[in-house]
């Protein structure tokens, strides 16, 4: 038998009892600080740094990240809104996230890592953008248990029906596609990375990072379901045009390395 499309109807309550729920998203997002921690641990070993300044590096991380992905999206996709009810803002189990929100959090909280612990800028991002990568793909997949930010209608035999979500029709699982490009490019990252070493050029892997990933998440807008109504009628949305700065500083980067000292 051909399969015409999937049925997805996952509940995304991992655990739920009394007035405690654990959720997949809430583990996947878990996880990527774990495993993100645990690579970054080899990393710090394999050139001599102390583990205390990984444990310093992590609390930036996180606070970057989660302010970050929380105001880009009250801002970036729905500021009427949130200036009317801006006390919202903190109710973050309510729902919404936005990655490029999350990467403006994070710049900003290594800036100012950086400057505290007097390490070079674009040292730390060509290390801290190995474990984002893999940390987008864990996000993505909590976002396919959510059954939300998929695309559009699809005809492809791998279309879900996002069942929770109140659709009918197969939509292309994009969260998916997000995630599988996110995971190769966390493999790729890491590769150079054990292969260079200490022989990185400054800004190359942070380079080759917003050069793919804003790509790929360009391009995967154009089958994504508008997220909010303003985007309706738009030729690129939201998320497309604010891809493209990333995507030119990380093409300045990347040839900015190629003339660059060796990081020390």
């Amino acid at each position: 038998m051909i399969l015409d499309y999937i049925t997805w109807n996952v509940d995304p309550e991992l655990i739920g009892f009394w007035i405690i729920s654990i959720r997949y998203y809430g583990v996947l997002f878990a996880a990527s600080f774990f495993f993100g921690y645990l690579i970054m641990q080899k990393m710090f070993k394999k050139e001599n740094l102390p583990i205390e300044l990984l444990d310093n590096l992590t609390i930036y991380m996180a606070i970057g990240t989660v302010l970050g992905a929380r105001l880009g999206h009250c801002f970036f996709y729905q500021p009427e809104y949130y200036l009317r009810n801006p006390w919202e803002i903190l109710f973050i189990w309510h729902g919404g996230l936005a990655s490029h929100g999350a990467a403006i959090g994070i710049l900003i909280a290594l800036y100012y890592f950086g400057k505290k612990n007097k390490k070079p800028y674009l040292w730390i991002l060509d290390r801290i953008v190995i474990v984002v990568a893999l940390a987008g793909f864990f996000i993505r997949m909590g976002n396919l248990m959510n059954s939300e930010i998929y695309g559009i209608e699809t005809s492809l035999p791998w279309g879900f029906i996002f069942v929770r979500d109140g659709q009918i029709v197969p939509k292309h699982p994009t969260q998916i596609y997000e995630a599988l490009s996110y995971l190769i490019i966390f493999v790729v990252l890491l590769l150079i990375y054990s292969k260079k070493g200490k022989q990185l050029k400054q800004g190359l892997l942070f380079g080759i990072f917003l050069i793919s990933l804003f790509t790929v998440r360009f391009f995967i807008e154009f089958i994504k379901e508008v997220q909010v109504d303003f985007e309706t009628g738009m030729s690129l949305n939201m998320g497309q045009w604010l891809s493209i700065p990333f995507i030119l500083v990380g093409i300045f980067l990347l040839f900015r390395s190629f003339w660059q000292p060796q990081i020390k």
